[in-house]
């Protein structure tokens, strides 16, 4: 039964919902986060949940597979003046990140809908580009600002 050599594999498990730590928001794929940066001077990062999936021993461990968005500074070019405070770019940056990272659900709309928002709150975001992080180049190219 078993082959010599291989090391069992530890089962993992494709969830549809996490809850995150010390609080009652739950997460579900395509939902967007907030997640505490390394550096705790440096604001959280923004991310869109493409996976969650339990491993280890009774699936304790849960990772996240994201999708980064940056923020214009984060990206080749940095911040230019047409860039919305709020603004933020979904990349083609994918990473698998611990669960616990996560801080809250927040909210990337687009444009036309942030500019609806009859308030606008901390965890509102809007994205009107996608970023490649290899080259630095946006898809649309040019918008109208």
């Amino acid at each position: 039964s078993k082959t010599p050599g291989k090391t069992p594999r530890t089962p993992r498990r494709i969830l549809e919902s996490y809850t995150i730590k010390g609080s009652d928001g739950v997460i579900r794929p395509g939902d967007s986060v907030l997640m505490k940066a390394p550096d705790t001077s440096k604001p959280p990062y923004v991310a869109k949940i493409e996976e969650i999936e339990a491993a280890g021993p009774r699936g304790a461990n849960v990772k996240v597979k994201v999708r980064w968005y940056y923020r214009p500074e984060e990206s080749i070019g940095g911040r230019r003046p047409f860039h919305g405070e709020k603004e933020v770019f979904l990349s083609d940056h994918q990473d698998v990140q611990s669960a616990d990272t996560i801080e809250c659900k927040c909210n990337v709309y687009s444009f036309r809908d942030y500019t609806k928002l009859s308030a606008v709150n901390p965890e509102d975001y809007f994205c009107r580009f996608e970023y490649k992080s290899i080259t630095g180049s946006f898809v649309p190219d040019r918008i109208a600002v």
